[in-house]
């Protein structure tokens, strides 16, 4: 959790949280996260740990509005339930969330994080060769009787 912290700390103070924030949450969400010496920061948060860092770290509620929120509809007083709100009207696992995330990998890793790639790729295609199946059609099919109902 520590790791998420310094993450989004070091993000704020570099200005990339601005144009970007839907990008970021989908990092600090659904990616792994090192140090450039391959130390594990962390390999992702649940929405509401983020949520209450988020509020711990006072970000500014205006970046709401990038992650396709209004501030003014959402609680205002409540802070970690307006974040737990922006994170989920932001569709995280949208294309669009990836997009902005792919664009940070860079930055990040100029900041001290290494972002490892999106596991929502979809898979290799295989190239496992089918069995045949053997011909039962030659074989009798099993007896079977129906139950009785009862009265």
């Amino acid at each position: 959790m520590d790791g998420i912290r310094e993450l989004l700390e070091a993000a704020r103070a570099t200005g990339l949280t601005t144009g970007r924030f839907r990008g970021l949450l989908h990092i600090a969400i659904g990616r792994t996260i090192s140090k450039p010496d391959g130390t594990k920061v962390s390999a992702g948060v649940t929405w509401r740990a983020l949520a209450a860092l988020l509020k711990a770290l006072r970000y500014d509620p205006e970046l709401g509005r990038e992650a396709g929120a209004d501030p003014d509809t959402l609680s205002p007083r409540d802070r970690e339930r307006y974040w737990y709100s922006v994170i989920a009207l932001a569709h995280v696992d949208s294309p669009e969330a990836r997009a902005e995330a792919e664009k940070l990998i860079a930055p990040l890793k100029d900041a001290g994080f290494v972002v490892a790639p999106s596991a929502t790729a979809p898979p290799a295609k295989s190239k496992l060769i089918a069995k045949e199946k053997p011909d039962n059609k030659s074989e009798k099919p099993e007896d079977k009787s129906p139950k009785k109902k009862k009265k």
